[in-house]
């Protein structure tokens, strides 16, 4: 089993690979979603990574199936004590922000839905800069202090809104973000700035990434724009196919010549082994790739692999 990995002052210890679960409700149902669940637990993941809002954008959807999905998996497999769960607040439509109303009501939808009494880890899915940012913290140390959530994160924040909301919950005496969600992956390198690294270095906080596989371009599975054409992820997709992206592919082929390791696996441990990186989130549709994913997290790549990831990252686009 892979060696757990402390994320930041959160008071959690956490596997190098998180559990994307946008998945569940849109693009996998229900039993194929155990099966998935199943497959990274047995392989050595901990925490799954989840949101009020996933999947409310599918046609059919209102927001919540994947929550749904998790805590029914939990409760046929009575593992909740043995799993982590982070979920977010902020994005779902029709509930939108982080007003303290907001948060306390998206809360307890989350725990019902999770059908558990606590989350491991609750995140702001995104900034809203028309709450204060001493509300939103009074909000989340409440939830803290309850007992119904364990520790807090941001995601989707400026560097000086993430400082400024570690400032205001010091200077008050209320619980703080111990986490940062951002993203980072080969193809958006500079997403997680040298300055947001090192705020979170010097501050103890957790890092875990999204879009850690950019939308699945790093799995080498696309090499054309037109293969991409009519799929569900085409917007972002296509704005990969360019001298960054060809350089990373030709990179991520020789490493994966040398070593036998996949591009995902690679494109993983490239994370994983960022400065200040806790773990990246990756999600799977099917046990075959979550059989696929987990080696990534005992994979070290050496010197002259992650130098010539880093040259390929830092291609002009």
């Amino acid at each position: 089993m892979p060696k757990l990995r402390k994320l930041g002052r959160s008071g959690l210890s956490i596997a190098p690979l998180v559990v994307g679960g946008n998945v569940f409700g849109w693009t996998v149902d229900k039993a194929e979603s155990f099966k998935i669940l199943d497959g990274f637990v047995d392989g050595g993941a901990t925490m799954i990574d989840t949101a009020d809002s996933y999947y409310a954008f599918a046609p059919g959807n209102v927001g919540g199936e994947s929550e749904t999905i998790i805590g029914n998996w939990m409760q046929s497999r009575g593992n909740r004590d043995s799993v982590q769960i982070a979920t977010k607040v902020g994005l779902l439509p029709g509930r939108k922000g982080l007003a303290a109303d907001t948060i306390r009501k998206a809360v307890e939808e989350s725990l019902s839905r999770l059908r558990t009494d606590y989350i491991d880890l609750y995140f702001a899915h995104a900034d809203d800069d028309s709450v204060s940012q001493l509300e939103v913290a009074e909000a989340f140390d409440r939830l803290v202090r309850s007992g119904k959530v364990r520790a807090i994160g941001a995601s989707n924040i400026s560097r000086r809104r993430f400082s400024s909301a570690l400032a205001t919950a010091r200077e008050n005496g209320l619980a703080q973000y111990a986490v940062l969600q951002p993203q980072l992956n080969l193809m958006s390198a500079e997403t997680f700035s040298q300055e947001a690294r090192a705020l979170c270095m010097e501050n103890d906080i957790g890092v875990i990434t999204y879009f850690s596989l950019a939308s699945g371009f790093l799995t080498g599975k696309y090499h054309d724009v037109r293969e991409v054409e009519g799929t569900a992820r085409a917007a972002r997709l296509e704005a990969y196919f360019n001298d960054r992206g060809r350089a990373v592919l030709a990179a991520l082929a020789q490493i994966s010549a040398e070593s036998g390791a996949s591009y995902a696996q690679i494109a993983l441990a490239w994370v994983m082994a960022q400065p200040g990186v806790t773990a990246p989130i990756a999600s799977a549709t099917s046990v075959d790739q979550v059989n696929a994913l987990l080696p990534a997290m005992e994979l070290t790549l050496e010197g002259d692999a992650l130098k010539l990831l880093d040259q390929a990252a830092a291609t002009p686009i």
